[in-house]
């Protein structure tokens, strides 16, 4: 076997120790740039990699890892987020998968 090989069995194995979520906040006015910490269960967890508004979506979008060793996804979706926005701490929804068209469906009209 290949060393890369190797490396990517022991990830299935041991599964994974962050996983990348996409966050879009509730409240349609504050905006995201990047750096904004994420709050899992009120406890700060990570820091947005990057953020921008979702014109489709209606609100600000963001992308950041959150920590996650022995939870399976759905662990991960059931905690209740938060974004800090300059001090404010604004409730966000979180996807695993894409959150506009995720089956594709436009593109295939």
């Amino acid at each position: 076997m290949s060393a890369g090989r190797d490396a990517v069995l022991k990830k299935k194995e041991n599964g994974l120790n962050a996983r990348l979520l996409q966050f879009l906040l509730v409240d349609a006015e504050p905006l995201l740039y990047h750096n904004e910490p994420v709050l899992r269960d009120g406890e700060i967890v990570g820091y947005l990699s990057s953020g921008a508004y979702g014109h489709t979506l209606g609100a600000a979008v963001g992308l950041g890892y959150v920590p996650c060793s022995g939870e399976s996804a759905a662990d991960v979706l059931a905690s209740s987020y938060e974004v800090d926005v300059a001090g404010v701490r604004v409730a966000a929804e979180v996807f695993l998968r894409p959150m506009y068209d995720p089956k594709a469906e436009r593109v295939k009209v």
